[in-house]
């Protein structure tokens, strides 16, 4: 199994390296289109290689993606934290109660109580 997450990625990075090789012209990315910038005043222009466009978008997709899956189970967590707390101070519990029955017993009794 591990041979095939190996070949899959000699596969990707080597799909990724011929797709940047293939996609070197410079674009020009802006934040506005020209009518808007015009009238607002304001506009910011940046030339990257068309390459770099496409890593980056999907790499802050995956990003956003990620931040959002995050955000939404985080009851989820919360509700697991919880009932881990609860499950431990019901053990404690059931321990002391073990302990407080088996006070009175023989030792040896006691012993047996407890492991079974």
């Amino acid at each position: 199994m591990r041979y095939v997450r190996y070949a899959f990625l000699g596969i990707l990075g080597i799909v990724l390296v011929s797709v940047s090789l293939a996609n070197r012209a410079v674009v020009s990315l802006q934040l506005m289109p020209e009518d808007l910038a015009g009238l607002l005043g304001y506009n910011f222009a940046l030339s990257l290689p068309l390459f770099v466009v496409v890593l980056g978008g999907i790499a802050a997709g995956l990003v956003i993606g990620f931040i959002w899956e995050w955000l939404r189970e985080y009851k989820h967590r919360r509700d697991a934290g919880m009932k881990t707390r609860e499950v431990r101070k019901l053990e404690r519990e059931v321990t002391r109660l073990k302990h407080r029955r088996s006070e009175d017993k023989d030792e040896v009794l006691a012993i047996l109580d407890e492991t079974g």
